[in-house]
């Protein structure tokens, strides 16, 4: 049986995602609340640290959300808020849209993954529409952004382009101002501090000077700056 090789340049998009939805991953801390926004966030249910117990919520109203099924055992009837197919673990509820922003608005969610188009030093947030571009509505990310206890940002650090996304100033119109406690890009770990951008740790192979070139926005090296993968904090 004959598969289709990997494009060198696809293998890269997926070992950025594994890269940084991992990291992301070594966060979960037994008991959370977690949701996970729509697009490469839905990747972390699938690396939840062995012995971790987490209850991910989708907010279209699934709480005990499973990792991806396998090809061939999908449920239609069982999706996430990005309509992507989920499984169930035991004790999963499921309930309206409105007892999920309930849950979301009443500061029941720990922590909440979600992507981003930018994001500046002042932990401000822009990632629901682009001007001028087709937008089906604001969805949930502003609930969640001014509700979850922790927010995590799951992005590439750059446009495809190359330009930065992590600015001074976000230029977009904003999802949440200084709702971001975190940033984790294929580049690097930052953590949002009253100081300014802190980077904790970066890719192997990379140097903190890679990783302010690419960056708009300044950044703080941490002294006891670590690199991703090696010694992930606790």
């Amino acid at each position: 049986m004959s598969t289709t090789p990997v494009k060198p340049e696809k293998q890269k998009d997926v070992e950025k995602r594994e890269r940084i939805v991992k990291r992301i991953a070594a966060e979960l801390r037994d008991g959370y609340y977690v949701n996970l926004g729509i697009g490469m966030p839905t990747l972390v249910a699938n690396y939840v640290p062995a012995g971790v117990e987490v209850v991910l919520q989708s907010e279209n109203g699934m709480l005990g959300v499973g990792p991806f099924p396998f090809e061939g055992e999908e449920d239609p009837d069982l999706i996430n808020a990005g309509k992507e197919t989920v499984t169930e673990v035991p004790g999963t509820a499921y309930f309206s849209s409105a007892d999920s922003f309930a849950m979301i608005r009443g500061g029941h969610i720990d922590l909440s993954v979600l992507g981003a188009m930018e994001v500046d030093e002042q932990g401000n947030l822009a990632n629901w529409m682009i001007p001028g571009k087709m937008v089906k509505g604001m969805g949930g990310a502003m609930d969640l952004v001014a509700g979850a206890r922790r927010v995590i940002i799951a992005m590439e650090h750059t446009t495809k382009e190359g330009a930065p996304k992590i600015l001074k100033t976000c230029t977009l119109p904003l999802t949440g101002m200084k709702v971001v406690n975190t940033i984790v890009t294929e580049m690097g770990f930052i953590n949002v501090t009253p100081s300014g951008l802190v980077l904790e740790e970066i890719a192997p192979g990379l140097t903190s000077e890679d990783v302010q070139k690419a960056t708009e926005a300044r950044l703080i090296v941490s002294p006891k700056l670590k690199v991703m993968g090696s010694a992930f904090s606790r």
